[in-house]
């Protein structure tokens, strides 16, 4: 997958937490492993968490830009519901690539747009 960066929506997000930005980016990023983490601990034996992580996981990347980590997460968040839940399994490892690059990716932009 081609991890895609939406910088729109780091403008919008910049602009409406102004000076607070920077962190509640910084805060964004570690949620991201945080619930990564989470889909992969959870989704052998408790599907409700997995799917409600996964799920967490989307918005919190979309808001933020990352739209590759966002599409990851509503894979797996949909096959869940759909109960295809081998198919979410196999995308989980394709998940945390997409965290590890969306991180990269949103780090290099906070670090390029600081003044």
């Amino acid at each position: 997958m081609d991890t895609k960066i939406d910088e729109s929506c780091l403008e919008n997000m910049q602009a409406l937490l102004g000076e607070q930005f920077s962190d509640t980016l910084e805060f964004c990023l570690s949620e991201f492993d945080r619930l990564a983490n989470e889909v992969r601990a959870t989704i052998d034996n408790d599907l409700e968490a997995a799917t409600r992580n996964a799920h967490s996981l989307k918005s919190n990347a979309a808001q933020f830009g990352a739209m590759s980590l966002a599409d990851a997460s509503r894979t797996i968040e949909m096959a869940l519901i759909e109960g295809n839940v081998d198919y979410a399994k196999t995308q989980v490892s394709v998940l945390c690539s997409e965290v590890d690059a969306s991180k990269a990716l949103l780090q290099h932009w906070l670090t390029s747009t600081k003044v």
